[in-house]
């Protein structure tokens, strides 16, 4: 008996999604040493943006990328038709005039293949498999490489649905438990956007890649799940609540912490990448720069950036949006009142880096319109 040696055996670890990424690189480059980078962009069907994801091998693409699908007409060709591309001369591909492939050009790389992921035939991102030397993707490299990038999409497939099944089972408990307040819907896919604006902003100075940024958006929207725990006498109560009320109120954080654990033993999803920034944003996004929040009491930088984050993006929405106790804040007026909070209750960098992208605020208000019945 002969002894093999699995070349994608480290895929069969538990590691996270980039270092699979890594692993399966590696093991390419035994075959075809010009592909010196490999990277995946994931597709948000709700503002039909394209993100980068993650990426392995050499830098020069700028990382925290992204671009509407429309304003990449050779991508969106691309996916039209359903079928990979090849470019074996980037220099000369670069006179369409795209931004997004002039950066992969100007960045050394001399050829590339795209190849498009779909998951039960829904388009969910690209991956770019990046040369240094021209003309080498060949049909005999080509029918290889496609094998590595189906299993690339899987491994990225398998992530996404995890964090899908995640947020079906918070969205089912909480359904089945109560009817719950009109602030999910819109007000979700309006704040968790506004995190990855934030975040985005934020990539450099505090060394957010985008993996971290694109789950970050992922998970946003779950950062009340703890109210599901909540009874509806106080969860909808229109007036004041008072002292007892408030306590119960407050318990969300850390009932949602232990709603996300036991889910995640419950369904299994201990692989799910990031789920420590998870607990985070459950547990922490009520908390206070000058350590008034709840529950720990935590200041400054011991509280999580993810949670800083998602609080901003949480209190903007809340007070630029319509409720049954009140009517909606200008958005000049809600900025007005972050900055006032900035430095004390919320984080100064993370309020200063929404208000710098109001244009893409404003589209994404827009996009997301307030439903109180939806």
């Amino acid at each position: 008996m002969t002894e093999h040696h699995d070349v994608l055996e480290a895929l069969n670890e538990q590691r996270p999604l980039q270092e699979k990424l890594v692993a399966a690189h590696e093991s390419m480059k035994k075959l075809f040493p010009f592909v010196v980078r490999i990277a995946v962009a994931i597709y948000d069907p709700g503002t039909k943006v394209l993100k980068s994801f993650l990426h392995s091998g050499e830098d020069g693409i700028p990382k925290h990328t992204q671009i509407l699908l429309d304003e990449a007409p050779s991508l969106k060709a691309l996916l039209e038709k359903g079928l990979p591309r090849v470019i074996n001369n980037l220099l000369t591909f670069e006179e369409e005039g795209n931004a997004y492939t002039q950066r992969i050009g100007r960045s050394g790389y001399a050829a590339s293949y795209t190849l498009p992921m779909f998951n039960d035939g829904e388009f969910f991102g690209f991956i770019f498999f990046n040369a240094n030397e021209r003309d080498v993707f060949n049909e005999k490299a080509l029918s290889q490489l496609d094998i590595f990038g189906h299993v690339i999409s899987l491994m990225v497939i398998n992530e996404l649905n995890a964090i899908h099944m995640l947020t079906v089972a918070i969205k089912t408990t909480g359904h089945m438990t109560h009817h719950r307040d009109p602030e999910t819907g819109s007000h979700l896919d309006r704040m968790s956007r506004y995190s990855l604006i934030i975040a985005r902003t934020l990539a450099d100075q505090y060394g957010l890649d985008d993996d971290f940024i694109q789950h970050l958006f992922m998970f946003a929207p779950l950062h009340d799940i703890g109210k599901i725990a909540i009874p509806d006498n106080i969860l909808l109560k229109e007036g004041s609540l008072d002292e007892d009320e408030v306590i119960v109120m407050k318990s969300h954080a850390q009932k949602g912490r232990e709603m996300i654990d036991e889910l995640i033993k419950d369904f299994g999803l201990h692989d799910v990448q990031h789920i420590e920034l998870l607990r985070n944003i459950a547990s922490y996004h009520h908390e206070a720069i000058n350590g008034s929040g709840y529950p720990e009491g935590r200041k400054g930088e011991d509280i999580p950036i993810e949670a800083r984050i998602v609080a901003v993006a949480d209190v903007f929405d809340a007070l630029t949006s319509r409720r049954p106790y009140k009517e909606a804040w200008t958005n000049d007026h809600a900025i007005e009142v972050l900055r006032n909070m900035a430095g004390e209750k919320l984080d100064h960098n993370c309020v200063e880096a929404l208000i710098a992208h109001l244009d893409e605020v404003e589209a994404i208000q827009h996009q997301f319109k307030e439903n109180l019945y939806s």
